[in-house]
């Protein structure tokens, strides 16, 4: 890889992201590094794009946790998948051009936009960069099978345990969690709607992990006391991150 002193945050989020599921030569490197952002900072509970745009960029995610969700018509929501640092959520709308469902920010966010044009012209210059990008929306489609999985088949306790440990080597993935722990600022009302579940199921099973000694809530900061206890509730097999 070629050495930069002059890489923004931005670039290095992602950068970091794809080379946690794949490797990068050092002009894959550079052409990455080039890329032309638009980073904004985006409040949390708001919409970057939502159900029915046509959208002409693509956002990568550079701090705080986004959803991507559907509405119902009695107003309901299901939140689909929670992305993380280094995500790129909607790199799908390169070649699906309206959106069948919306994102928005469970935190306040620091995303970069990445125009439509310019991810065409690296996908086309650097087969390397594209086939990093299809893997990672087929990590997305695994990702998605396992939640559906677990909406359908998992006890409470398994979901919201399984969660845990997907966030977990997520973030640790990209130097964002460590043994102890890690940032989780998402309510129990969010949580719910990830899950299946009500925000009482939640707030009970919570408490239950809390009296096991599997975790403590330090703020927004989720400790796992037991992690090995946590994986085996949850019945967590991490395979299909497809981390490196």
């Amino acid at each position: 890889m070629s050495a930069s002193l002059n890489i923004s945050p931005e670039h290095r989020r992602l950068i970091a992201k794809l080379e946690s599921i794949g490797t990068l030569t050092a002009g894959e490197h550079d052409a990455l590094t080039a890329l032309p952002l638009r980073v904004r900072q985006i409040a949390e509970d708001t919409d970057i794009v939502r159900e029915g745009d046509a959208p002409s960029d693509c956002c990568l995610l550079v701090e705080g946790f986004l959803c991507r969700y559907k509405m119902l018509p009695d107003g309901g929501r299901q939140i689909l998948a929670i992305h993380t640092a280094g995500d790129i959520p909607d790199l799908q709308s390169l070649q699906l051009k309206v959106m069948d469902h919306s994102l928005g920010t469970l935190t306040p966010c620091k995303v970069a936009f990445i125009g439509h044009a310019a991810l065409q012209e690296i996908t086309r210059n650097y087969p390397g960069v594209a086939a990093l990008f299809w893997r990672d929306t087929l990590i997305d489609a695994a990702i998605f099978r396992e939640w559906l999985t677990g909406v359908g088949r998992r006890t409470a306790h398994q979901r919201i345990a399984h969660l845990f440990c997907e966030i977990h080597i997520r973030l640790k993935a990209v130097g964002l969690a460590n043994g102890d722990g890690f940032d989780l600022p998402i309510t129990q009302a969010e949580l719910a709607d990830s899950l299946g579940l009500s925000t009482v199921h939640v707030n009970r099973v919570l408490q239950d992990l809390r009296r096991g000694g599997l975790i403590q809530s330090r703020g927004k900061y989720l400790a796992v006391m037991d992690w090995r206890a946590l994986e085996e509730v949850a019945g967590f097999d991490p395979r299909y991150l497809h981390v490196r």
